[in-house]
């Protein structure tokens, strides 16, 4: 299936979840936040599996002072 992720489109197998494309990316959970279609994901919802023309943006937090 294709989904959007960060604007760019991406074959990734049918049911993968968020969770599951956060490990493809190699991120740490507690430090990414997701939005799914536009709509803020909370962590407790990374289960979700993704479907055909969904739009996933991923947005690191980076520390630094």
């Amino acid at each position: 299936m294709v989904v959007t992720v960060n604007g760019e489109a991406r074959e990734l197998p049918e049911g993968e979840t968020v969770s599951a494309l956060i490990a493809r990316y190699q991120l740490t959970p507690e430090k990414v936040a997701i939005e799914l279609n536009r709509r803020l994901l909370r962590g407790e919802r990374y289960e979700t599996a993704l479907k055909e023309g969904d739009e996933v943006e991923i947005v690191t937090f980076v520390g630094g002072g």
